[in-house]
């Protein structure tokens, strides 16, 4: 439950990053774009974090499938790719 809570903090985080961005983006009238460059690099950080933890997560076992299209959950709906006579 965790590890889904940090998935969850990281993603808002990077929404955060990417509007202050557009903010400074839009204000910063000129050469001066320090800001915005710096913005990106923290929304390109916590992207590589969200990835890695979500990586992390199923690796684990911590993060898995429920789909019902899961080749893992319903091995008795799986068609065989050859049939020998």
């Amino acid at each position: 439950m965790l590890l889904k809570v940090v998935i969850v903090i990281l993603f808002i985080g990077i929404i955060v990053s990417l509007s202050s961005a557009l903010v400074f983006l839009m204000k910063d009238v000129g050469n001066s774009k320090r800001r915005t460059l710096y913005a990106l690099g923290i929304r390109v950080s916590l992207a590589v974090l969200l990835l890695l933890t979500i990586s992390w997560g199923v690796y684990s076992g911590q993060l898995g499938s429920k789909a019902p299209w899961d080749k893992k959950l319903h091995p008795e709906r799986l068609i065989p790719l050859t049939t020998k006579p």
